[in-house]
């Protein structure tokens, strides 16, 4: 196996065609325990105030510091400031930051120095998009369904046909409007790195439904079982 060298748990390390889950958009520590159960590997927090799954990390740190140390706890920001940034990949609570705004080049450049992962979310409009952040020192590309106005979460599915060919030499991470009946599809058409849900996995309160959860990793993973 192959570890990336910022970081050692299991959601970083490219090994073979394992396929990872992230569950995103968790809020409350009853949520994030189901999701480990249920098998994910990350779960993310979003800190950015203008989402409906925005969580207050103050409030909330004590759980998350204590979630099982082999989840990746990923916090998920919007066009921060990079002294913002910084910070939050420099405290212990978050193993790696997912940028979901309009993040430059060189504003993932700048991170770099922090040592730890960075995902960078591109909603998809065209295939244009991904060349032109090809170049960007990140550990890996999430790519999601595009709506003017949103910063993702839709529950809106993309063009899985737009990613047919592509290689970004980087992880790729596949988002937007999976739910425990397409995931298998999505897996076996686009052979991502890892899968990332939200709206998918949720009850009609907008928090996390256990059995969606298992179902969705289940589901995720049925090429790792063996089935084709």
């Amino acid at each position: 196996m192959t570890a990336n060298p910022l970081n050692s748990k299991p959601f970083f390390i490219k090994d073979s065609d394992h396929v990872r889950v992230k569950i995103c958009g968790v809020k409350k520590e009853a949520d994030a325990i189901a999701a480990v159960e249920c098998g994910a590997d990350a779960l993310g927090f979003n800190l950015y105030a203008g989402s409906k799954r925005y969580v207050q990390w103050q409030k909330e740190a004590a759980w998350i510091r204590e979630l099982p140390a082999e989840i990746s706890r990923i916090a998920v920001i919007v066009n921060s400031t990079l002294e913002e940034a910084c910070r939050w990949l420099e405290m212990d609570l978050f193993d790696g930051l997912q940028l979901q705004g309009e993040e430059s080049r060189e504003f993932c450049q700048s991170l770099v120095k922090c040592r730890k992962p960075v995902l960078k979310a591109v909603r998809l409009m065209n295939v244009g998009i991904l060349e032109q952040v090809r170049a960007y020192p990140v550990f890996g590309f999430l790519v999601d369904s595009y709506r003017k106005g949103s910063f993702g979460g839709t529950g809106e599915r993309f063009d899985w046909t737009l990613l047919k060919g592509i290689d970004l030499e980087k992880p790729l991470i596949v988002s937007g409007g999976l739910t425990p009946e397409n995931v298998t599809d999505a897996v076996c058409e686009m052979r991502p790195y890892a899968v990332d849900v939200a709206t998918g996995v949720e009850n009609r309160e907008g928090f996390k439904d256990k059995y969606k959860m298992r179902d969705f990793v289940l589901a995720a993973r049925v090429q790792d079982q063996g089935v084709k």
